[in-house]
């Protein structure tokens, strides 16, 4: 994408997400400036050859310290990059592309599969997915709104 885009919207410096490609409802998702890619908190994340493309395997689970609502996503790998975490780390990770939904509007984003344990979001999203019309309010959460309540569990009594 070049030049500016034709409009902006306003988000928190946390909001709600979806991810339709996974398909991910809700999951909770930090937006930083600061970190040019984003990243998610994958499980179980194993790759493996489709017709003779690479692809990965992995699971999410949305909802933090719970199983509620897991899905496995395969898609293909976009790349492999070297990431520097925002504690000095820096390891290899799988990149992948992915649909992200936020305050209504829909983007195509460099997804980056992490363990993310350590952090309290499941969910990175960075400057280049928020260039594509996004300003974060750095004082303001939210303003999409919060994730539906009751949360719908598909997976309940089955762990």
């Amino acid at each position: 994408m070049s030049g500016a885009p034709h409009s902006t919207t306003i988000a928190g410096w946390r909001e709600w997400v979806s991810l339709p490609d996974a398909p991910v409802p809700w999951i909770k998702a930090k937006l930083d400036t600061g970190a040019r890619s984003s990243s998610l908190h994958v499980f179980d994340c194993e790759e493996f050859t489709r017709d003779g493309v690479d692809w990965v395997r992995f699971d999410v689970h949305p909802w933090q310290e719970s199983r509620d609502d897991a899905v496995t996503v395969e898609l293909p790998v976009h790349d492999r990059r070297r990431v520097r975490s925002s504690s000095g780390h820096a390891e290899e990770r799988i990149v992948v592309l992915m649909t992200i939904r936020m305050l209504d509007r829909t983007m195509t984003a460099e997804v980056t599969l992490t363990n993310r344990d350590a952090m309290g979001f499941r969910m990175l999203v960075g400057r280049h997915a928020l260039k594509q019309g996004f300003v974060v309010d750095s004082s303001r959460s939210y303003l999409g709104g919060r994730a539906p309540k009751p949360v719908r569990r598909r997976n309940r009594g089955k762990e």
